[in-house]
């Protein structure tokens, strides 16, 4: 357990800097940004920190116009909390970014008072990580080296409270999708559709077929895992046969092994519509996404700090957050945390919807994301403080990383 004092420091510096972190948490929901496009946030967030003072501020970071990284303390230990920022087309924060963001900074404030009242050796970390939201920004930070020499990375994201049990408001330990993404081109032949169009090889054609390959195999993957694709190019008008097509896919299943023997059966429909109809395809891969590997240790730290007690389950209801995020990467890399809080919604409107989107940006959904980051902050705290702690999570996420190769 924390020390006491430890506790009130962190508390009283999440309290003290309660409003500045209310006045980021309205600005970032009010300005939604897309991925990579969030230099609003990007700013909003490095100007508090070096208002604040104290604190070894780098903007931008790892290459990245919009990431930073705000350090505290010397020696020891690291701890990284993720914040993320972005949003999405047209309906703009509904999966909450902005919370995420506010919590993780209220956690690396807590964290940092206490390094500064116990006068310990370690080292906290406030990462800012743009494009969760299907531009694997944190693949790039992988890359660039953000997370080396990391002893654990947390951070927590909102869901619908409507799917949560009558008082429970936190599920702690959260295993999240594997997610492969391909973009598709289909290249036919152009014709005039009525004219001659026996002279067009249309590429729509081999969208739609591999469409329909893709919905009949569905009826054979396992239940938790996912296949779901657009059309981003369909043709221009309907007098000329299509020439050029283009579809996006993403293919879900529970781990990163799993996801990609499951993306080689979509693409054989693709390969078959694109024989079927005379077509030359190509795939473009986009940023794959690992499965979410949480170390339970961590989990169960968080789980006994949220206040509360008793208000966080362990993993029920396990189909609370079955989506994906470029935190599964960070997973590999160091033993992480992703716990998943609720918030109310209207008519209890999940994640990537209007109604989400409003929920996210209320007083109550940011108390909620304050009581997350104060107990992250916590369990930050026994990471850099707690030998035997930290060892106990170094141990299990190296035990872990053997199962997950071979997996």
């Amino acid at each position: 357990m924390t020390d006491p004092t430890i506790s009130t420091a962190i508390a009283s510096a999440i309290q003290s800097n309660k409003s500045e972190i209310a006045l980021i948490n309205t600005h970032i929901h009010s300005n939604p940004e897309l991925a990579y496009l969030e230099f609003t946030a990007h700013s909003t967030l490095v100007h508090s920190l070096r208002h604040l003072g104290g604190f070894t501020v780098t903007s931008p970071a790892y290459g990245l116009p919009t990431s930073f990284e705000a350090e505290y303390g010397s020696g020891g230990r690291l701890i990284i909390f993720n914040a993320e920022y972005d949003a999405l087309p047209e309906i703009g924060h509904a999966c909450g970014h902005n919370l995420i963001a506010s919590a993780s900074l209220a956690a690396f404030l807590g964290v940092a008072a206490a390094l500064k009242q116990s006068g310990q050796p370690g080292r906290v970390r406030l990462l800012g990580t743009p494009a969760e939201e299907g531009g694997g920004g944190k693949l790039k930070l992988i890359e660039a080296g953000a997370y080396k020499g990391c002893d654990a990375c947390l951070m927590v994201h909102p869901g619908p409270q409507s799917k949560l049990p009558s008082g429970i408001n936190a599920v702690s330990y959260v295993r999240m999708l594997a997610n492969v993404k391909y973009r598709v081109y289909f290249t036919g032949r152009e014709a005039h559709a009525s004219i001659a169009p026996w002279n067009g090889v249309n590429a729509l054609d081999a969208v739609c077929l591999s469409y329909n390959a893709v919905s009949m195999l569905r009826q054979q993957i396992r239940p938790e895992e996912r296949i779901h694709g657009i059309f981003r190019e369909a043709g221009t008008r309907p007098n000329i046969t299509p020439a050029d097509c283009c579809v996006e896919y993403y293919v879900r299943s529970t781990t990163r092994r799993g996801a990609e023997e499951l993306g080689k059966r979509v693409l054989k429909c693709f390969e078959g519509a694109a024989l079927a109809t005379g077509c030359e395809w190509r795939k473009e891969d986009l940023p794959a996404y690992f499965d979410v590997r949480p170390s339970k240790a961590l989990c169960k730290a968080w789980m006994e700090a949220v206040q509360p007690a008793g208000s966080v389950a362990w993993e029920d209801p396990t189909d609370f957050f079955q989506g994906s995020t470029d935190m599964g990467n960070v997973c590999y890399e160091c033993p992480g945390f992703h716990g998943v809080f609720g918030i109310e919604t209207e008519d209890g409107a999940a994640n990537h919807t209007k109604g989400f989107t409003k929920g996210a940006g209320t007083q109550d959904a940011l108390e909620r994301a304050l009581e997350c980051g104060r107990a992250m902050a916590e369990v930050g705290w026994r990471v850099l403080a707690d030998e035997e702690f930290a060892a106990e999570v170094r141990r299990e996420w190296e035990e872990d990383m053997k199962v997950a190769g071979e997996n």
